[in-house]
């Protein structure tokens, strides 16, 4: 019998019972569409962390000022003042496998337009920390390399304070209160979101470190040094170099520790990353139950079937129908029970994934991999729990099958 025929068979027989076959079905869906919901979830958790991986820089290298050693005690970070622009410049000269280098230091900071006031941190930079950050302006233009030689009071706006001060309106050119500073706005920089910790990277305020440190901080060391990799190859090659350069400067003994820090923000978004996926993993191991559960189902009814139709077995096999006929029959009833289960079930995924991304506010995303392992793993369901009872059916002794009531 060819597989056409057969699954014309497969159908006429299905829809005798439009109930029963329409539960088995339900199971099937119940488990495809879990899964592919569940791995969309993972899949746009996956993404926003990538994303947000993205938004730290290119290659950044981050050289912070570390601890201090007080009467036996060490202090936190930031405990020291060795951090200098001295340093900045030395990296910019002497070790070529950076570039892009930017002072920085920075502290919270009270901001009022109008009869608007926000509380937010004011970053003290260099013109090349758009560049090290990969962070665009949007309205306006950044602040220039003379601003920061004659400490002038201009700034650049995260998008958060922007939208906050000024709504929708342009900010560009309006002068804002920081602190006690009159401050002239230049731009508005380009969205970043959140990010790998979870702080609002938009919620934030640029202005020349040179303006930072002797107007609103009174200080002339530096809290951090940031700076780009000219390629990901190098970056630990580079923080080498670093160490051993920013240890001889603040002439530090060969037993002493460093009083500064090379973090690494990117190595904890990464780490966050492979969890997500791991937790995706979970999510797609345990949706997976339910589609188990409704492989065991598809078996039952199918075994169910066979003892209805034990005399229709006996009445093909005495007109002719061999073993593998049988076997066929019953096993492609099986496999159109669950690939329309996956099939519908696909669908009840993209709609869940959806459904919760629009409840919720999460990300999703369903990736064409989970669509094709769904449809291939409903269809193996159906091969693998069908196989039995199709065995059952066709070792059925035609004389007895013809007698059964």
């Amino acid at each position: 019998m060819e597989w056409s025929a057969t699954v014309r068979v497969a159908l006429r027989a299905l829809q005798r019972n439009k109930m029963r076959t329409g539960l088995t079905v339900l199971g099937i869906i119940i488990g495809v569409g879990a899964v592919i919901c569940a791995v969309a979830i993972g899949e746009g958790a996956s993404q926003e962390v990538q994303q947000q991986i993205s938004s730290l820089g290119a290659n950044l290298i981050w050289i912070e000022a570390g601890g201090r050693n007080v009467n036996g005690v060490r202090t936190g970070t930031r405990g020291t003042k060795s951090l200098t622009l001295g340093d900045a410049k030395a990296i910019q000269e002497q070790i070529h496998w950076v570039t892009n280098v930017s002072p920085h230091v920075d502290t919270g900071v009270q901001i009022v337009y109008g009869n608007l006031n926000w509380f937010t941190r004011v970053r003290g930079v260099a013109p090349e920390y758009l560049a090290v950050r990969d962070w665009g302006v949007v309205e306006g233009s950044p602040f220039s390399e003379a601003d920061v030689e004659h400490a002038a009071n201009v700034c650049l706006l995260g998008r958060t304070v922007s939208d906050f001060l000024f709504g929708d309106a342009n900010p560009t050119g309006k002068t804002i209160r920081v602190k006690s500073i009159p401050c002239l706005v230049t731009g508005v920089l380009a969205s970043k979101g959140q990010s790998a910790f979870g702080s609002d990277q938009d919620d934030t305020l640029l202005m020349p470190y040179t303006t930072v440190q002797r107007k609103i901080k009174g200080i002339d060391w530096l809290d951090d040094i940031m700076c780009s990799a000219v390629s990901p190859t190098v970056i630990d090659a580079a923080e080498k170099q670093i160490a051993a350069l920013l240890r001889e400067r603040h002439h530090l003994r060969a037993d002493a520790e460093d009083d500064f820090n090379l973090r690494h923000p990117g190595d904890v978004a990464q780490a966050r990353a492979q969890s997500q996926k791991i937790m995706t993993l979970l999510l797609a191991g345990i949706a997976s139950v339910s589609l188990l559960v409704g492989g065991i189902g598809i078996m039952n009814i199918m075994l169910v079937s066979v003892t209805e139709r034990t005399r229709e077995i006996g009445v093909r096999m005495a007109v002719g129908a061999t073993e593998q006929d049988v076997q066929r029959q019953f096993l492609s009833e099986a496999l159109v029970l669950s690939l329309l289960g996956g099939i519908a079930g696909l669908f009840a995924g993209i709609g869940g994934s959806a459904l919760v991304s629009s409840l919720l506010k999460w990300r999703t995303s369903v990736p064409l991999e989970a669509v094709l392992i769904a449809v291939v793993f409903s269809a193996s369901v159906g091969i693998f729990f069908g196989y039995y009872p199709a065995r059952e059916a066709a070792r059925l002794d035609p004389i007895e099958a013809l007698r059964y009531e």
